[in-house]
């Protein structure tokens, strides 16, 4: 019986070694991205993303598609993030699934980086080409110097077909076409493999040597000079001539047959072209600002002027890209993501039209479980508790206006 129930045991230890061995190799693919672990008051004082359309949810491999939209440069930069002097637009994507074909700010093409000025609006359009086939993770980003990516809005997409037909054809300056996918692709084989093997050839070297223990104890006793020997010095001098000898080989014979080359652009595009929002004619002043813990849920009080020549409603309030709707004033047709939509998020004490020349004091709720997925609650524990958002209002004719709000927000657990 006990020898029995040592092999049950041994049995045991053995399934439990095999499973974890495996579970240690087994490395699933990462699809999607760590935008939620981006700090709240970075999503929502830095860029304001709004408007945003991708243009296609499915995409064959060596098709197209385009996201598309408009951010706005919040005013109320934090201090502790670099400004937005140095910037660049950019896709997060996992991996070279898509190639960006093109990207404009304003209608300009911005191959590089932009410099943004606070408090504007750009309109912005990227230009992506579907190359490895998977269901992927596509935001609008603005990668930015000292301030690192601020990451947008995402959404799934999917890419069709085969990965193996995917082809980049461009053309050079001196008419020549070529495939970027497999350009001198054997070359950069070549080249990886000699270096590779040289420096397998240095290390083989000085393994063959007394490792470890015996030099350290050469070292201690003060005969360290001897551990290299005449025949050692001649070979790490062969090295490094070869080496040499290499790369200056290499380098005249590329410029021989590469004899016009442009250097890779990297000079800065300044006075983009802003996107000319509509006149504002509704002021808003935030009185006070609470986020209540344990409903999910930010609750303001927003006193109201319209100016304006029209009655308008509160329709959305849009904060890190999470959108709260009032479906009686606003619906949303664009295919937003739906985990970043609430369709019903948003609740006004009175929203019924707003007449011109009229003030009202209201208590605005937007509530939904996305202050939680997206860990926008922590905001509350930053030692700077500001939100910040944009609310849209919208008049008689169906016409939107745009309102930037910022605050302190104070939580409540009761």
């Amino acid at each position: 019986m006990k020898l029995l129930k040592d092999k049950v045991a041994k049995l045991s230890f053995v399934a439990l070694l095999i499973t974890i061995t495996a579970a240690m190799f087994y490395t699933p693919t990462a699809s999607a991205h760590g935008e939620k672990s981006q700090a709240a008051f970075m999503r929502m004082r830095t860029i304001h993303w709004f408007d945003l359309n991708w243009s296609k949810d499915q995409v064959p491999v060596n098709d197209t598609m385009t996201i598309s939209g408009k951010f706005f440069v919040f005013q109320g930069w934090p201090e502790t993030v670099d400004k937005p002097e140095i910037a660049f637009l950019n896709i997060g994507t996992p991996g070279a699934v898509y190639i960006r074909q093109g990207s404009w700010i304003g209608g300009q093409l911005v191959p590089r980086s932009v410099s943004l000025e606070l408090g504007e609006t750009y309109e912005f359009k990227v230009l992506l080409k579907a190359r490895r086939p998977g269901d992927w993770h596509v935001h609008a980003m603005m990668n930015v110097k000292g301030g690192g990516p601020i990451i947008g809005p995402g959404k799934w997409t999917t890419v069709t077909g085969s990965m193996k037909d995917f082809v980049n054809p461009i053309t050079t300056l001196t008419g020549q076409t070529i495939d970027l996918e497999t350009y001198n692709l054997e070359n950069t084989y070549f080249w990886h493999a000699l270096w590779y093997a040289l420096g397998l050839a240095w290390m083989a070297y000085w393994v063959r040597k007394p490792q470890f223990v015996p030099r350290s104890i050469a070292v201690e006793s003060g005969k360290g000079n001897a551990l290299i020997t005449p025949t050692d010095r001649k070979v790490g001098i062969g090295f490094m001539v070869g080496t040499i000898a290499i790369v200056a080989v290499s380098m005249q014979t590329t410029n021989e047959k590469f004899p016009v080359t442009t250097p890779l652009q990297a000079g800065l595009l300044r006075g983009m072209k802003t996107y000319e929002m509509p006149a504002r004619t509704i002021s808003v002043k935030v009185d006070d600002a609470t986020y209540r813990v344990p409903g999910r849920a930010m609750q303001m009080t927003l006193t109201i002027t319209n100016n304006g020549d029209s009655a308008v409603r509160l329709g959305e309030f849009n904060t890190a890209g999470v959108r709260f709707l009032d479906p009686a004033v606003h619906e949303d047709t664009t295919g937003y993501p739906d985990d970043l939509l609430a369709e019903e998020g948003l609740t006004v004490s009175d929203n019924s039209p707003l007449a011109p020349g009229q003030t009202r004091t209201v208590q605005v709720t937007a509530s939904d479980a996305a202050w939680e997925v997206y860990r926008l609650a922590d905001l509350i524990y930053d030692p700077d508790s500001r939100f910040a958002g944009l609310l849209f209002f919208t008049d008689e004719s169906g016409n939107r206006q745009m309102i930037t709000v910022d605050a302190p927000l104070i939580p409540t657990f009761i």
